[in-house]
């Protein structure tokens, strides 16, 4: 009995140290990758290469950032209406979305209605939505909203719905023939087959929100990040641009985890993956 309890203590512990040491390779990779990409970077903004040169070198960006945006309030303001808006936005086309696809998978009258309608409006991008969103809704703020959402909305929709589509009618037979009830088909068959394309399409939905909303900020905002790079072009200040983008890109990392932790509560049979 001992043994194997040392057995298994073993097991778990030579499993641990291989996780920490699989998560350090991976953390010393990431390091030396961005080291790399700043070296490449101060490299590329010191040389004399035609379209190059002219970029701010990361000193430059970093001693701009530490002089006038590290401790700006106006700066982190910035941030926080970029979040406020890619998260109304996102929260909405997650609650709007995901019944729509249900909906359109389960329903072949509500289906061949509506349908056809989607699809036409599907290709329309959103920022192509712009104008007449300014004019019908009573404010920038509102209007940046509604464009931030149908980023998401459109894809949450495909993916749940195709995620019903190709459920294999096997199931669904089987479980009927045993004496299941629709409510016990949607909650044990439909549902957890629609859960991998809920979490896949709240991925993609994340990136498209933030490409969108900083669009929609440089048009028709005074304030968010993608006002902020806008008005380093504006003003011709080049690392002003380059400290917009970087904070772009970092906010939009921290959204991407944030999605990604909620994915694995909802797919906990994936977290050892």
């Amino acid at each position: 009995m001992s043994e194997a309890l040392d057995t298994a203590k073993g097991g778990e512990r030579a499993k641990r140290l291989s996780f920490f040491h699989f998560v350090s390779v991976g953390h010393a990779r990431g390091a030396v990758s961005i080291l790399c990409f700043f070296a490449l970077w101060h490299l590329g903004a010191t040389s004399d290469l035609p379209g190059i040169k002219e970029i701010p070198t990361p000193m430059d960006v970093a001693s701009t950032f530490s002089k006038v945006y590290m401790l700006s309030l106006k700066y982190w303001n910035n941030w926080v209406a970029s979040f406020q808006r890619v998260f109304y936005g996102f929260i909405i086309a997650q609650i709007l979305g995901i019944p729509t696809g249900i909906v359109f998978g389960l329903n072949v009258r509500i289906r061949n209605i509506v349908f056809p309608i989607f699809e036409v409006m599907r290709p329309i991008p959103p920022l192509a939505w712009v104008p007449l969103s300014i004019l019908f809704w009573p404010t920038n703020e509102s209007s940046i909203v509604f464009i931030t959402f149908l980023g998401a909305f459109f894809v949450i929709v495909i993916n749940v719905y195709e995620a019903i589509r190709h459920i294999p009618n096997q199931y669904v037979w089987l479980a009927t023939s045993l004496g299941a009830q629709q409510r016990h088909l949607f909650f044990r068959i439909i549902l957890p087959a629609v859960i991998p394309s809920i979490a896949a399409g709240m991925t993609l939905g994340i990136a498209l929100t933030w490409e969108v909303v900083i669009a929609a900020e440089m048009i028709a905002s005074d304030r968010g990040l993608g006002r902020l790079t806008w008005e380093g072009y504006v003003s011709s200040t080049p690392a002003v641009i380059v400290i917009g983008m970087i904070s772009i890109g970092l906010a939009g990392y921290l959204s991407t985890q944030i999605v990604s932790s909620v994915e694995k509560r909802m797919m906990p049979w994936a977290k050892d993956k």
